[in-house]
């Protein structure tokens, strides 16, 4: 047994360090957001395709399920029957997907591609440049932030520049979480069934989620908040360490946001990184809006003390600055695992802590 508890622990290195896998998900990552900040997202959406085929897919039967007249109980229950369905549906696929490219090479490319329906970043960018000259034109109309209320399903047809504004710098800052790092991170650990499996709960969470306030979208919130809490953490991370090299923004604000009794997201309202932004760049974040279906979103203020929440086209423009740095920290990371993966001092480190584990489990028998 203690050979076993060594053995699991050097596995999890091999996974996290993989060699193969690594380079599959650097390319992905460059590929959706340099393909994103160029090319005009499908549809006006800045998700993950997945999402898109979620919605597609199970967009009219949960939404007949979420019945207003119906009791909490009873739509958390429906929710969780549609989540266990949806993430079986995923999971046979991912694992069919890791099947099917593990017979052919290509230098890893089909992996790269199927990893890529899972992510999404540089569509959010080429979404708030929209924004951004229309702000800066003073000619804010429904064309430029279309892309944003369809891909935070929020109805922003009355709502002023300041709201728009915050709502787009949201949104890209969760979009980093949510579509680049928690597929990336889970696809290193489980190959593309992890990424599809986490996908899967995101999605269903976007669609009937509500940040949290949704019955329908409970069951699907919960298991998304336990496969994407480490991700979550990990993306506050490079979006604080990104305010050290953006203009103005504060790197220790950044983390003391991390520890203030007030002005936190919750994780439903997009957590770490959400707070790292809104700490890093001085600005308050979050705020009621209303969704696409109706449904009031009282989200509470991330930020600061007395921090704006008057957000213009200068607070956008950092906003994309901090997260596109984030996307080149959280590459530089990956390219260094890779580096350092392939020789014997992380696997002697991990080594070591699967023996001390072991000399742990003794000492308590």
């Amino acid at each position: 047994m203690d050979q076993s508890f060594v053995n699991i622990i050097q596995n999890f290195h091999s996974h996290i360090f993989d060699a193969e896998r690594l380079p599959v998900a650097i390319v992905a990552v460059i590929m959706v957001l340099f393909v994103g900040m160029f090319k005009s997202p499908p549809g006006g959406l800045t998700t993950p395709i997945m999402w898109h085929l979620i919605d597609k897919l199970f967009g009219n039967l949960g939404a007949k399920m979420d019945k207003p007249d119906r009791l909490p109980g009873d739509l958390i229950f429906r929710g969780f029957l549609l989540t266990v369905m949806v993430v079986c549906i995923f999971f046979l696929f991912g694992r069919y997907a890791d099947g099917f490219t593990s017979q052919i090479s290509y230098y890893r490319l089909p992996d790269a591609l199927l990893l890529t329906l899972c992510m999404a970043s540089g569509s959010s960018i080429f979404a708030l440049a929209q924004l951004y000259k229309a702000l800066n034109k003073k000619s804010v109309d429904k064309h430029s932030y279309y892309r944003i209320a369809r891909s935070t399903r929020t109805n922003l047809a009355k709502a002023d520049d300041f709201t728009i504004t915050r709502v787009g710098m949201t949104m890209m800052v969760r979009t980093f979480d949510k579509g680049i790092v928690a597929p990336v991170l889970w696809y290193l650990i489980f190959g593309l069934a992890g990424a599809f499996i986490y996908t899967a709960l995101a999605g269903l969470s976007w669609r009937f989620g509500r940040d949290g306030k949704g019955y329908i979208g409970q069951a699907a919130m919960g298991m998304e908040r336990l496969m994407g809490f480490i991700p979550n953490v990990l993306a506050g991370f490079f979006i604080s360490i990104g305010a050290l090299f953006t203009p103005t923004a504060g790197l220790m604000t950044a983390f003391r946001g991390w520890f203030s009794a007030k002005g936190q997201a919750k994780y439903e309202e997009g957590g770490f990184p959400v707070t790292a932004a809104a700490w890093g760049l001085k600005v308050s974040l979050g705020g009621p809006t209303q969704d696409i279906d109706g449904h009031v979103i009282k989200r509470a203020w991330a930020g600061p003390e007395k921090a704006t929440a008057q957000l213009a086209a200068l607070h956008l423009h950092r906003a994309i600055y901090i997260t596109f740095i984030s996307h080149i920290l959280f590459i530089a990371a990956l390219s260094g695992a890779m580096i350092f993966g392939q020789t014997d001092l992380f696997g002697g480190i991990f080594t070591n802590i699967g023996n001390i584990g072991a000399s742990a489990l003794d000492f308590i028998r």
